[in-house]
């Protein structure tokens, strides 16, 4: 082997893409010492999107407080290109790590609303919002009210709707949205496809991963039906079928309404920012990954948007669990997959030992790679 690309997304709660890269090369290294590794640490959109496009362009992290998913403060900021390009991670400031206990009909995008203000009002010339790995279902009116869009109730007053309070809403005022953000064109990063509503909209796929049993889901699906119909009342956008509006909990349609955001599969957007394809030339072989291969892999997120730009280079996956409807993912150009899960435990205990499994695994497969160049070539 010559050349050796590795591009994985993050292990969410385990390891980032930067970590996976490292265990990657370091595997690579072991087995193939004369090979080229050229390490691309990836993101589709969700945690570790930012640092990924740090990686990628170079930049700085702005540093700034502000309110988290449960409503208290917390640590967060956005990555700042060279360009003026404001990168917005969403898992900043209402991710599931930030979430506990979870309660999508409680949580809020309100910080996350308070980094796009702060962004275009210290003057970033545009704006790139990744929506993965939320723990919301607000449809991001909490970002809204941060960023000056007034929600009333039916007796007038105004409040900051959270997924529980969606139906409650009996008018949207957009006029107050902060001319900073009126000026700016913001691109969002979404790492699905689902719609709004309905069997495969936010709350029915995504609702059960954020803590809703399934008459919460019912509940928040009522709730973002009932916000659409306001959109297209108040707003005069109408939302309910835009591909990636279930994102992130009904944010991708909130970007799209209330910011004239436009929506795109993250994964491209970051391998752009990379320069893969121009990377590829030359390469033997692709390993990427990320923390769980299941169905909704299979709708725009890292290993298939690797896959699709591996121009007939192989593509293996190396990923923690293997779920429900993985198997579709040969049919888009993927070569093989391998679990790191050497035993069956819990995931709480197999995250603990993730860093040494993955390493094995990438040696294993490393190591049959090399056993059959060398069988080829005799």
């Amino acid at each position: 082997m010559k050349k050796l690309i590795i591009a994985p997304d993050s292990f969410k709660g385990t390891m980032t893409s930067q970590e996976v890269c490292a265990l990657l090369a370091g595997a690579a290294r072991r087995v193939f010492p004369e090979a080229e590794t050229v390490c691309i640490p990836v993101a589709d959109g969700g945690e570790g999107s930012a640092a990924a496009f740090l990686a990628a362009a170079g930049g700085r992290w702005v540093p700034m407080d502000c309110t988290g998913p449960n409503g208290r403060p917390v640590s967060a900021g956005y990555a700042l290109l060279p360009d003026g390009t404001a990168v917005v991670e969403l898992a900043a400031a209402a991710g599931f790590a930030l979430a506990g206990p979870r309660d999508p009909e409680q949580t809020t995008t309100f910080g996350v609303g308070e980094l796009l203000r702060a962004a275009a009002e210290r003057g970033a010339a545009r704006i790139v919002a990744c929506l993965g790995g939320s723990a919301t279902n607000d449809g991001g009116c909490g970002a809204a009210a941060a960023c000056g869009v007034r929600f009333y109730g039916q007796d007038g007053s105004a409040f900051v709707p959270t997924g529980k309070t969606l139906g409650s809403i009996h008018r949207i005022d957009c006029s107050g949205l902060v001319p900073a953000l009126q000026r700016i064109p913001i691109v969002t990063m979404c790492d699905v496809d689902n719609p709004l509503c309905g069997p495969a909209g936010a709350a029915a796929v995504f609702g059960p991963q954020k803590g809703a049993d399934p008459a919460m889901v019912e509940r928040l699906d009522a709730g973002l039906a009932h916000l659409a119909e306001l959109w297209v009342r108040d707003c005069g956008a109408d939302v309910r079928t835009l591909p990636g509006g279930g994102a992130a909990g009904g944010m991708g349609a909130g970007m799209a309404v209330f910011f004239s955001s436009r929506l795109q599969k993250g994964i491209e957007t970051v391998l752009d920012a990379a320069g893969f394809s121009e990377k590829l030339d030359g390469a033997d072989l692709i390993l990427t990954g990320e923390g769980r291969l299941d169905g909704q892999s299979l709708r725009g997120k890292v290993i298939s948007g690797v896959a699709a730009r591996a121009r007939g280079v192989p593509v293996v996956a190396v990923v923690g669990d293997v779920g429900e409807g993985a198997e579709g993912i040969y049919d888009l150009g993927v070569t093989a997959v391998f679990s790191i899960n050497r035993t069956a435990v819990p995931f709480e205990t197999a995250r603990l030992r993730s860093w040494a499994d993955l390493a094995a695994a990438a040696e294993d497969i490393l190591r049959l790679c090399r056993a059959l160049e060398i069988r080829n070539s005799l």
